[in-house]
């Protein structure tokens, strides 16, 4: 989740993740190329002498940035003592107090009752 938070904050290259986060460099390389096979990065050349890639949100990546942003203001409000990363909007300044909203309703999620449907098996059990 962090390297996604730093990926949206527009780092992109392995040594930009690695001084931002304080982590291995083993241990971000298995990070990375997890997330880029999970579709979450992608990785791009962008030098040839010496090879160097750097990672790119893909379109699932970009689509998980109001993932974060609950997961953060979940933290904030329930684990952070107040020491907890914050999102601000770049143009009014103004911090962002994200809300999940159902599209068909627009009620806030976990104001309405809800019902929960599994997916069938697909085994032959």
């Amino acid at each position: 989740m962090l390297i996604m938070r730093d990926a949206h904050a527009g780092l992109s290259r392995f040594d930009e993740f690695r001084k931002s986060l304080g982590i291995a460099p083993t241990m971000l390389t298995s990070r990375l190329a997890a997330l880029t096979e999970e579709g979450l990065l992608e990785r791009r050349r962008y030098s040839e002498r010496p090879p160097r890639d750097e990672y790119v949100l893909t379109q699932a990546g970009q689509d998980l940035l109001p993932v974060l942003f609950s997961l953060v203001a979940w933290g904030g409000k329930h684990r952070g003592g107040g020491n907890f990363t914050r999102f601000f909007d770049a143009e009014t300044g103004s911090e962002i107090d994200p809300i999940s909203i159902d599209r068909s309703t627009g009620a806030p999620i976990g104001t309405r009752p809800i019902q929960i449907v599994m997916p069938k098996s697909t085994t032959n059990e």
